[in-house]
């Protein structure tokens, strides 16, 4: 639950990554990384879930690193996306309505 006013340094970053939520194919791509055993996916498990080309996921991908919303690391010819804890709890607490509401 928010508890307080969000500082005008914190409201940018979590524009940044709400803008970069706002795509559904975004969204879908935060979903599955979020939501991935072991708490990593490979960028080759991604790219088949989708009907756009490889180079539009990696745009997307790009994207959402670039947002803060999750860090990749490559590993020989692939790469492997984790979600970034910290901002995902920033956004999820700005979204809880207080008690009462």
């Amino acid at each position: 639950m928010a508890v307080r006013r969000v500082e005008p340094a914190m409201a940018v970053q979590l524009a940044s990554a709400f803008k970069a939520l706002g795509d559904p194919v975004r969204l879908q791509l935060m979903s599955m990384i979020a939501s991935a055993p072991g708490g990593e996916i490979c960028v080759c498990d991604l790219t088949p879930s989708f009907e756009v080309s490889g180079s539009t996921i990696s745009h997307h991908l790009k994207t959402l690193r670039e947002a803060g919303l999750v860090d990749a690391e490559r590993r020989a010819s692939w790469v492997y996306y984790r979600p970034r804890p910290g901002l995902m709890r920033q956004l999820a607490t700005l979204l809880t309505p207080g008690e009462g509401e």
